[in-house]
């Protein structure tokens, strides 16, 4: 067995109701004024309720940042920490999407008394320096699997996203509350599922770091998410549906956070920054096409084949190559049986764009490297082109 290194989140906390026992957590940690951050549409909600009554309860002073956005650009990520630091925060407490728990773990380093570092020097593999606050996170989709990823996601001034990634990121504790994904739309189900879906592909088909931990997790995360995300997305009031969702969500986040993702991510992520396209829809528009063009690769054939009658049991015994061309119309197929936009078009990119979106894909070398087969601008604007 080839060596490996393993990190994820230290604690989890997985109970419907468990982010009532934030403020208690906060409290054992010594803190006593948090940043809670998240975006004003779960403040609306009323999805940070039980939380905020909990942090109250335990005499914890509370600071809301509620103005986070998608695919967080960096003025608004600069902004919240002066406003943490000119608070006087201890700790931070994020319940919210992706974009608000990949804000609320650079608030934790940044807002740090004598923080040794800007953000511009943080990104990449490895570049941060010293610690964080105490961090706790507790998601509302179940998607990023961010809760346990060492990693935030930045959207630059030149519109490129760019990484964060240290085990530093990774929180002190992930609440998985099922709670606060129930009545959640089925079209922002589906996508955050299939978001999940695709850690897991691309972690168990990864070139770098793969090892056998990510692959059982990738495996298992698979199950819980194939075999739920119809139930949640026709039934949002199923809370065993839910919980499944999230717990899967999780699974696969550890495993990519240790195993990591590939080209889908690569190409998916130009379409956020530059069409704001929800990350998690980016992912299953390009998925299948991505997927179309690794099958080329043997290697990465084969390990399709173990995977996909995980989620589409019906490819059970078939040849490999079946399997794959399988796996590629059950991808295509299932957006749009979810209700969901499935074709660049259909998020407002039109044919010029696409050599655009290649170069921008072809930045995101971090990614690309653990591709199954090479990835080449040629390559990305055919990919594109399909996808349109």
């Amino acid at each position: 067995m080839k060596p490996f290194k393993f990190q994820t989140t230290s604690s989890i906390l997985s109970e419907v109701g468990s982010t009532t026992k934030i403020g208690q957590i906060m409290a054992d940690m010594g803190c006593s004024k948090v940043a809670f951050v998240t975006d004003a549409m779960i403040l609306k909600l009323g999805l940070a309720d039980a939380c905020l009554d909990g942090l109250k309860t335990a005499g914890i002073a509370v600071h809301v940042i509620d103005d986070v956005v998608a695919d967080p650009p960096e003025a608004m990520i600069r902004a919240a920490v002066e406003e943490a630091k000119a608070q006087g925060i201890d700790g931070v407490v994020s319940v919210g999407g992706g974009s608000s728990l990949d804000t609320a773990k650079l608030i934790s380093i940044l807002s740090q008394p004598n923080a040794p570092q800007d953000l511009d020097e943080m990104y990449g593999v490895g570049m941060v320096k010293g610690g964080r606050l105490p961090l706790v996170l507790a998601p509302t989709t179940a998607g990023t699997g961010s809760e346990v990823t060492p990693i935030s996601i930045v959207t630059t001034r030149t519109s490129e996203k760019k990484g964060v990634v240290s085990p530093v990121l990774l929180p002190d504790w992930a609440i998985l509350d099922a709670e606060l994904t129930v009545g959640l739309p089925a079209h922002i189900t589906a996508a955050t599922g299939i978001d999940a879906m695709v850690h897991a592909i691309e972690a168990y088909t990864t070139k770098h770091a793969k090892n056998i931990l990510s692959d059982t997790l990738a495996k298992q995360a698979l199950v819980l998410l194939g075999g739920a995300i119809r139930t949640a997305c026709s039934n949002g009031e199923d809370r065993a549906a839910r919980s499944d969702m999230l717990l899967g969500s999780m699974l696969a986040g550890m495993a990519f956070a240790n195993a990591p993702v590939a080209a889908v991510h690569a190409l998916a992520y130009p379409l956020g920054g530059h069409f704001h396209v929800p990350h998690g829809l980016s992912n299953a528009i390009v998925l299948p096409h991505v997927l179309e063009f690794n099958m080329e690769d043997s290697l990465g054939a084969s390990q399709y084949a173990e995977i996909a009658p995980i989620i589409f049991p019906e490819l059970a015994g078939k040849s490999t190559q079946e399997i794959c061309a399988g796996m590629v119309q059950g991808f295509k197929d299932l957006g749009p049986e979810l209700g969901m936009k499935s074709t660049l078009r259909e998020v407002g990119v039109n044919h010029n764009d696409l050599p655009m979106l290649a170069e921008d894909g072809m930045k995101q070398t971090r990614l690309l490297v653990n591709n199954p087969r090479e990835m080449t601008y040629d390559a990305a604007l055919a990919i594109y082109t399909a996808a349109l």
